[in-house]
């Protein structure tokens, strides 16, 4: 993505290549939701009318 920059490059080395360990680690969670919740399973109705952060229904 933006590993022929300078700046990219001098950020890897101080804190380490943070986007592949998010890709990585988000690749793990989807393989581990495709095992335990196949694709094309659908949430049960009430799931959706559930109360979001603000307490409103559906907020999130």
């Amino acid at each position: 993505m933006f590993t022929d920059t300078p700046i990219f490059s001098r950020l890897v080395a101080e804190r380490g290549d943070v986007p592949a360990e998010v890709r990585g680690e988000a690749d793990r969670i989807h393989r581990d939701l495709a095992r335990v919740m196949p694709p094309g399973t659908r949430l049960p109705a009430a799931a959706s009318h559930a109360p979001g952060p603000m307490g409103q229904p559906g907020a999130r």
